[in-house]
C-alpha cells in the first residue's frame, strides 16, 4: 500500500476505472458476439438488427480509447460484409 496520501487516492480512481473500463469492454465484446452469433445461425434480420446495435458500441469504444479507431472500423467493415452476404444480391 502507498504511503503518501495522493497515492491512495490514485489507487481507489484507479480500481473505479477499472470497473467502468471491464464493463464497457465487456459490452462491446457482447454486441460483436450477438452479430456473429446471428450470422452463424444465418439469420439475416436478426443480423441486421444486431450489427444496428453494434455500431454505436464500436464507435463509443474507439472514441473512448478502449479500441483503436482502426480496430473498430475493421470489425464494423467485416461485420458488415458478412451480414450483407446473408441476404441474396437485388438483380
Amino acid at each position: 500500500m502507498p504511503i503518501i496520501r495522493s497515492s491512495e487516492k490514485d489507487l481507489r480512481r484507479t480500481a473505479r476505472r477499472t470497473i467502468v473500463n471491464k464493463a464497457a469492454i465487456g459490452a462491446l465484446r457482447t454486441a460483436v458476439k450477438k452479430v456473429r452469433a446471428q450470422i452463424a445461425r444465418q439469420d439475416a434480420a436478426a443480423a441486421r438488427q444486431a450489427l444496428a446495435d453494434a455500431v454505436p458500441v464500436l464507435d463509443r469504444a474507439a472514441d473512448k480509447g478502449y479500441l483503436h479507431k482502426n480496430n473498430a472500423a475493421r470489425t464494423k467493415s467485416r461485420l458488415t460484409q458478412q451480414v450483407n452476404q446473408l441476404t441474396p444480391a437485388k438483380p
